[in-house]
């Protein structure tokens, strides 16, 4: 048995909470927040913080505010656990070294919940795009865009850039296609604020170009009610309907592909030829549980992690840029 410590029980830690409860190979060591309600559980004990755990644990998963990973991480592996953390790594890339160096010389893994790596149909589109069935990519374009409730807001940190789709949402999208067409090498930005009107963006787009060749458009909003993003067009989120539509398309010289139905097109020499279309059968599979297990891959010393921090600190390097050109 893998045992976790859990920090945080908002949206995406009570995923995590039911995950491990659920799962035969984890158990749930404790549980850290700082508001006793939260942190009460008919079996696991509760502490208010890190410093107060008194329990044995393998590995802790952070699933807090953006601003409190990098010091939740550093006192995690100072306690010798290894830490899975929610996206983005951290706040800023000095915060995200600061936790590099912290792992290092503790001499533990800091694995990063960029969570759409361990979709089946994400690791099948990776093995299409590096097969060379589509020949040599060299554009895709992807959508995001999503209505969140005005609650989601409530929440103080969301109420600024913090809580903006680019930081919360596009950054899986961001990582996704890194993983798939390398490091990023020139970044543009726009966006608005023009419905709500708040202190953030809330809508634009975004060009990127990789060092492969590859130039990504990916347009984003949580304005709009759309049947267009990954959750929808997956599945994977349990607070959000299933929709089917694919939201990324990758075009290389020999054919291209749509996610996540996967639909494959092939087989013309060029404009003045049609087409065909093939579909792809995948396994099913919660990226959430299989990132769980891989976390207890990592601990055990079976796996090195998926997405380590500094890779995740690439993703966030971009995102930042992302930032910055929109504003």
């Amino acid at each position: 048995m893998t045992r976790l410590l859990l920090a945080g029980t908002g949206l995406i830690g009570a995923r995590h909470l039911a995950h491990i409860e659920a799962h035969p190979a984890l158990t749930l060591a404790g549980i850290v927040d700082p508001d006793p309600a939260r942190r009460a559980h008919p079996t696991a004990p509760g502490f208010a913080t890190i410093d107060e755990v008194d329990v044995a644990a393998d590995g802790i998963v952070l699933a807090t505010p953006t601003a409190s990973h990098a010091p939740l991480s550093i006192a995690a592996v100072q306690r010798g656990w290894h830490v899975l953390v929610e996206k983005p790594v951290a706040d800023t890339l000095a915060a995200a070294d600061s936790m590099i160096e912290a792992a290092r010389a503790a001499g533990r893994h800091i694995l990063v919940g960029h969570h759409r790596r361990h979709h089946p149909r994400v690791a099948k589109l990776k093995k299409i795009v590096a097969s060379g069935i589509l020949g040599q990519p060299v554009a895709a374009s992807l959508l995001w865009l999503m209505k969140k409730p005005d609650a989601y807001f409530d929440v103080e940190w969301r109420a600024g850039m913090d809580g903006a789709p680019i930081k919360q949402n596009l950054i899986h999208d961001v990582d996704l296609l890194r993983w798939l067409f390398g490091e990023v090498t020139a970044v543009v930005g726009l966006a608005s604020n023009a419905v709500r009107g708040a202190a953030r963006p809330e809508s634009g787009g975004a060009v990127l170009r990789f060092e492969s060749g590859v130039t990504a458009t990916l347009t984003y909003a949580d304005t709009t009610a759309s049947p267009w993003s990954f959750e929808a067009g997956t599945g994977e989120n349990p607070h959000i309907p299933p929709s089917g539509q694919d939201c990324l398309r990758i075009a290389g010289t020999a054919g291209a592909v749509e996610f996540p139905s996967l639909r494959l097109w092939s087989g013309a020499a060029d404009w003045s030829e049609a087409p065909t279309s093939a579909e792809t059968e995948v396994e099913d599979g919660v990226p959430l549980i299989r990132q769980l297990e891989h976390f207890a891959n990592v601990i055990a010393g079976r796996a090195l992690p998926l997405v380590d921090a500094a890779s995740a600190r690439r993703t966030l390097e971009v995102i930042l840029r992302i930032e910055e050109t929109a504003q």
